[in-house]
């Protein structure tokens, strides 16, 4: 195990990446019950989705475990579903099974572009600040992701400025689309689920502060624990029938491989006036699905060796493989029947407790394998006990904004849309379009368009041609 991960070449040990490899699944373990109650609105088996979110989820993370040798997990995107849902299929009238087609194109259009090198290529072009605003926006965005998980936001919405869509019979499961006169407050603390997230923080900074090995994964527990006699965790949800189980692989049946099938890529292009509509969903899929990845690989890489910066911004040899990971688990995850596989975010938080090599993404691979068995014992973990972790480890990424030269503004604008629009935006690819337009923009105005490289102007313009066909979709 020590020669095939490399561990004492990384400074961790057997016990630092198990550890990680709990928190970095405990943070995104809400995957298996989001993604089918997501999906499962467009039609399709909410047990069958549960164990095609297993599948991708092994199946990447797996991939940068054993090929990549990197701490990164890997599943079904946020977000990406909700477009999938609430976008593709509502918003624009195709089956769940045409969606999945443009999933497993996305995989392909991955293949192209990392076979090509030019994922790396992309990589490679980003300036310093900007990696330093991409790592610095990586956690705020970690970190706000972990307040709104705690439930210490509240958004109050004015009459007659929001949307509501996807409603059908189950008027609990709509979505609520608000303009920009929603507003943020801090919710009172008379919730005993808030209440939770409060002490979790708190014994989060204190076994933080004071460097308490497996601090991370203890906070967790006794979190946990605690939201036991608060009322939040109720044990006599555990269920251990095996119905459940039975009933998932009898529903993945009706959606394993059915993006390749006669509804899935036999349909999408069978209607030639539907093309422009299906290639602008693909592109949007693509878009999110690779700078998604790209922006936590940056955020994080510096802490593990991904990416190796220097003055020519040369990277490690680890990136092609973590990229080429990253397209199996979309390519393997649509075809099992989910939406877009991508690296999570919340691998920061294992990073973040010691997490160095592939041994950490192994512990994730076989805890999301296993969880099939045990998901009862993994829903008992409440958000308010994960939360916590998000927030802290953002909190020690922002440190890179130190790297920004903050009294040049040539170097601060696209900095700072890059980093807090990822906050704002609520998505690590809309941040780094934010920084990559302004970038261009700032050199044009400073007379330096020789310095803008060929693939940014293509960049640059699929961003603008993805923001216009979300507004005509």
């Amino acid at each position: 195990m020590e020669k095939f991960f490399r561990l004492k070449e990384r400074g961790t040990n057997v016990h630092t990446e198990i550890m990680a490899g709990l928190t970095t699944f405990f943070a995104m373990s809400y995957i298996l019950f989001v993604n089918p109650a997501m999906l499962s609105q467009t039609g399709m088996p909410a047990q069958g989705v549960f164990l095609a979110t297993i599948i991708g989820a092994v199946a990447g993370t797996l991939m940068m475990a054993l090929y990549a040798n990197l701490p990164y997990a890997q599943a079904p995107g946020m977000g990406l579903n909700a477009f999938f849902t609430y976008t593709v299929v509502f918003s624009l009238g195709y089956s769940w099974q045409e969606a999945l087609a443009m999933v497993f194109l996305c995989g392909l259009i991955s293949l192209i572009i990392t076979v090509t090198k030019v994922r790396k290529m992309i990589i490679e072009l980003i300036p310093n600040t900007l990696k330093s605003a991409i790592s610095a926006g990586i956690g705020i965005f970690l970190a706000y992701v972990g307040i709104k998980n705690a439930g210490f936001l509240s958004f109050a919405i004015d009459p007659h400025k929001y949307t509501v869509s996807g409603t059908g019979a189950d008027k609990a499961a709509a979505s609520i689309t608000a303009d920009s006169s929603a507003t943020p407050s801090l919710v009172a603390f008379n919730n005993p689920a808030v209440i939770l997230a409060l002490i979790g923080l708190a014994i989060t900074i204190i076994f933080i502060v004071k460097g308490i090995r497996g601090g991370v994964i203890i906070s967790i527990a006794v979190t946990t624990l605690v939201g036991i006699f608060l009322g939040v965790v109720d044990l006599s949800s555990l269920n251990w029938s095996e119905t459940n189980l039975s009933a998932s692989f009898h529903d993945l049946k009706d959606v394993f491989g059915v993006a390749l099938g006669s509804k899935g890529l036999g349909s999408l292009f069978s209607d030639i006036t539907r093309i422009p509509s299906v290639l602008m969903a693909i592109l949007a899929f693509s878009l999110t699905d690779i700078f998604d990845t790209i922006g936590t690989l940056i955020g994080t890489g510096e802490k593990v060796g991904i990416v190796a910066t220097t003055g020519e911004n040369k990277e490690s040899e680890g990136l092609d493989r973590a990229l080429f990971s990253d397209l199996v688990g979309t390519t393997v995850g649509a075809i099992a029947g989910t939406s877009n596989v991508t690296t999570y975010v919340e691998s920061a938080a294992g990073i973040g407790a010691g997490g160095r090599t592939g041994l950490t993404a192994l512990v994730v691979a076989g805890l999301f394998a296993i969880s099939s068995i045990f998901s009862p014992l993994v829903s008992l973990v409440p958000t308010q006990a994960t939360a916590p972790i998000l927030i802290i480890v953002g909190i020690m990424m922002l440190s890179n904004l130190k790297n920004i030269q903050w009294d040049d503004l040539s170097e601060a604008v696209p900095a700072f849309f890059t980093s807090v629009f990822m906050g704002f935006a609520y998505s690590i690819t809309y941040g780094i379009a934010a920084g990559f337009i302004t970038f261009t923009l700032v050199k044009i105005i400073k007379g330096q368009v020789k310095d803008i490289h060929l693939i940014l102007w293509i960049l640059d313009l699929l961003f603008i041609l993805n923001f216009i066909s979300l507004a005509l979709l």
